[in-house]
């Protein structure tokens, strides 16, 4: 997060004051521009879809107890997209149960009225959600609508049968994405999407204006890599839900998706086919060791391109840009396969690789120092499972887990079915760790004393076990629940979510949680964290209705997967 201060309101917008002189980034939206970008949506398709076919489900393999034939399917309808296979429009979901198989909770009803408070608009119209609404602690800047963080608001509204919010912040981001940015006289790309923005109100001039930030006034001023990526994904989330592919086809959306896949595929020096990173460029946005080719970004990476690749026209300008995304999913997908890819086999072989190895034979081609291996990672690696880890580099590698990439990587089928299954294994078989007493550890494990000094900058807030060093953050109940169902292992998902329930109303939403089980609220946690809130009942409706999982899943690319030399815990 940020520190730029402001004013904030009741319903999350900012006054300006123009005494501060606050000038960057802030840009006027006449009439005109305003009737073309919130028009409203066109009248959705009303026959009830699912998000996949039965050849999908098949696929996937998932078997809901006590029932295998969960999911309902219907005939595909028509589409501008060819790989967008089938579409799932849903009806507003009011918290009672589809299925004898679930029970309505009583923080169900709590958790939407709080979501609806943390709306914000822009000239009467819905644009996002804000970080936080805690009135307790200073705002700093979780009173602005952020990319990353709006994700999981997004899908709960789309899940219930509310596009307009979606489809207002995606055409507002992408006309964001549009002006000229510029840190300390530096120009950025032209893809670069904003980290977040807010809504200022001129009471004196009657005006509404919005301010961006593109990393100007980030803490460390570190651009977000992730939020074009988040962008392209909840597109798909949103043409996917409503069958609405015509905002999609716009030429802005077609122009923003190309702007970002010209920025993250331009050619340079780097041999690997992963994206080089700095620190504080992800969800983990300050110093925490990252830099390099982090797995939260290069699982991103990978799920945006192969959304991008369904979103993309056809015409002249588009397939060049879809002929550049083939060759690099087909790299990256190897590249993350063979090379991140962390089970007992492996380690074993990285324990006893051999050093200094010249020439295209090399086993170890990274040249990494079987002495840097960490101690924990032998105790937590399991017999049976397996993770992605957090980084390879040149003379290193980064052993933690980390949740998001792990999830995304099922999420987006850059973990091939066993590897998706030996995460569940992981999962299961370290989940003192991983889940403890409130899901889920961002990382693990937390780093300590000297390391932390020295990694981190001796960070105040990112002490061990705490924010983004071992901390426990309930938004990554979704993202959990997702790949669980996506897995066939609900019942993992299910038992993480009735842990956050026993909690989280009456911790009050907090945004993470701190200590090695997650036992206590962060020592800076915001109350009433938006997206916490909004991680909670995506999981729950999921669950519910494990057909909103075709929203952010995407099958397993035959084509794409690359023979496997490493060895398969799995096939033990």
């Amino acid at each position: 997060m940020t520190t730029s201060k402001v004013d904030g309101t009741s319903n999350g917008s900012v006054k300006s004051k123009d005494e501060e002189g606050t000038t960057p980034s802030i840009f006027e939206i006449d009439d005109s521009d305003l009737t073309r970008l919130l028009e409203k949506p066109r009248p959705l398709n009303t026959e009830r879809k699912r998000s996949f076919d039965e050849r999908s489900f098949s696929e996937m393999s998932i078997t809901m107890s006590p029932r295998n034939n969960f999911y309902r399917t219907s005939e595909h309808s028509s589409r501008a997209f060819d790989n967008l296979d089938g579409v799932y429009s849903p009806g507003r979901w009011t918290g009672t149960p589809r299925s004898a198989c679930f029970e309505p909770h009583p923080i169900v009803g709590e958790a939407w009225e709080a979501l609806r408070r943390s709306i914000v608009n822009f000239r009467g119209q819905p644009v996002g959600t804000i970080a936080a609404l805690d009135n307790s602690s200073e705002e700093l800047n979780y009173d602005q609508v952020f990319v990353r963080d709006f994700v999981p608001s997004a899908l709960a509204f789309l899940m219930n049968g509310e596009p307009e919010i979606v489809k207002n912040f995606l055409l507002k981001t992408v006309f964001l994405q549009s002006r000229e940015k510029k840190v300390d006289n530096f120009k950025l790309g032209e893809g670069v999407m904003p980290a977040s923005f807010k809504v200022l109100h001129n009471p004196v001039r009657n005006t509404e204006t919005i301010l961006a930030d593109y990393g100007e006034s980030a803490i460390g001023r570190v651009a977000p890599v992730d939020s074009g990526f988040w962008w392209i994904i909840l597109l798909r989330a949103y043409t996917k839900s409503t069958g609405d592919t015509s905002l999609a086809e716009r030429p802005e959306m077609q122009r923003g998706i190309r702007l970002i896949m010209t920025l993250c595929l331009s050619e340079g020096f780097d041999t690997f086919p992963t994206l080089l990173c700095a620190d504080g460029c992800c969800m983990i946005d300050r110093r925490m060791g990252v830099y390099g080719y982090p797995i939260e970004i290069q699982a991103l990476f990978f799920m945006a391109l192969r959304c991008a690749l369904s979103l993309l026209k056809r015409d002249s300008e588009g397939n060049d840009c879809i002929d550049r995304i083939v060759k690099r999913l087909h790299a990256l997908s190897f590249h993350m396969r063979s090379y991140f890819w962390l089970d007992i086999k492996q380690l074993n072989d990285i324990y006893r690789y051999k050093t200094e190895e010249y020439s295209h034979t090399a086993v170890n081609k990274f040249n990494v120092i079987p002495d840097s291996l960490p101690d924990w990672v032998f105790d937590f690696m399991p017999t049976r499972g397996g993770y992605f880890i957090g980084n390879v580099s040149p003379a290193k590698m980064d052993f933690r887990w980390f949740c998001l990439g792990n999830c995304v990587a099922i999420l987006s089928s850059l973990a091939t079915p066993e590897q998706s299954s030996a995460i569940m294994d992981l999962i299961e078989s370290r989940w003192q760790e991983l889940v403890g007493e409130m899901p889920l550890k961002i990382c693990y494990p937390a780093m300590e004393s000297h390391e932390w000094r020295i990694v981190t900058g001796c960070d105040p807030k990112n002490t061990s076990w705490s924010y983004h060093n071992g901390g426990s953050w309930p938004v990554l109940l979704w993202l959990l629940t997702a790949a669980c169902i996506k897995a066939g292992r609900p019942q993992i998902a299910k038992r993480a979510t009735e842990l956050a329930e026993s909690r989280l109303l009456m911790d009050g939403w907090p945004e993470y949680y701190d200590g090695k089980m997650g036992r206590y609220i962060g020592k800076q946690a915001r109350k009433n964290q938006t997206w916490s809130i909004a991680g909670y009942l995506v999981a729950k409706m999921m669950l519910e209705d494990p057909s909103h999982l075709g929203m952010i899943s995407l099958e397993e690319d035959k084509q794409m997967k690359p023979q496997m030399k490493r060895s398969a815990s799995w096939a033990v």
